[in-house]
């Protein structure tokens, strides 16, 4: 039998069970830039977003960076890594996100994944995947989250 001392404890073992959480990110800065030429379309550009999210993730100032293809005006598809730092459901850390999504005047729709090995602190070993999606004139955006630690 084993008894529990304070000099003794331990964190938590990872699990292998998928968690669901879920959130809200703001948009706190996004700056574009063309890549070639500005007009017509297609054409591409580059976007270094910074995101704040609240929930089960919690990160404030992320460092995102997309490349878009505009198909038409205000429609297109993107591409892009995103670096978090925080917590997920209280374990901090930081991780990347491989994020990929279209555009249409209505809105964005995003799926991302964490990009593997990319966790730190008590997020090493982080995996899962999630999405979003935003309707223009939303101040904020609702996420889905689904992760394994181990």
């Amino acid at each position: 039998m084993s008894t529990f001392t304070p000099d003794r404890a331990r964190s938590p073992e990872p699990s292998t069970a998928s968690v669901e959480t879920s959130g809200r990110f703001t948009y706190a800065g996004w700056e574009e830039l063309a890549v070639g030429s500005p007009d017509g379309a297609p054409r591409l550009a580059r976007a270094l977003v910074a995101n704040t999210f609240t929930g089960g993730v919690s990160a404030a100032a992320t460092n995102c960076a997309y490349t878009i293809a505009y198909t038409g005006e205000n429609v297109g598809a993107y591409t892009g890594m995103e670096l978090l730092s925080g917590s997920v459901d209280g374990r901090a850390g930081s991780f990347v996100l491989e994020e990929s999504g279209t555009f249409d005047p209505g809105g964005t729709t995003c799926r991302f994944t964490v990009v593997p090995g990319s966790g730190t602190g008590d997020l090493a070993g982080l995996s899962g995947s999630g999405g979003f999606t935003h309707r223009h004139g939303e101040a904020s955006v609702a996420y889905a989250f689904s992760y394994r630690l181990g």
